[in-house]
């Protein structure tokens, strides 16, 4: 794995990614780092399900950026299924 000059911080930290995990909530915010246990995100954007497709809430966001309702969360990595760079998705 490569890292970055953040000696012992996740490749993907500092860079916006989506979190997708096996239950409703998918995340979209900054990587602090990524671990066995945990993502931790800080200025994070929260889907529930609620407001509408999945898709739609990370197309939005990679069109025009995504509004943090949580300064930092730390999500258990067992419920994470996917960790994608929000650079990378096609809006």
């Amino acid at each position: 794995m490569e890292r970055t000059f953040h000696h012992g911080k996740h490749e993907l930290h500092g860079i916006t990614v989506v979190v997708e995990t096996s239950g409703a909530h998918t995340f979209i915010g900054r990587c602090d780092d990524i671990t066995d246990e945990r993502v931790v995100l800080l200025d994070v954007a929260v889907h529930d399900g609620a407001e509408g497709p999945k898709d739609d809430f990370i197309a939005k966001a990679a069109k025009f950026g995504h509004w943090a309702k949580e300064k930092a969360l730390a999500i258990p990595r067992e419920s994470v299924t996917k960790v994608t760079r929000l650079a990378d998705v096609t809006a």
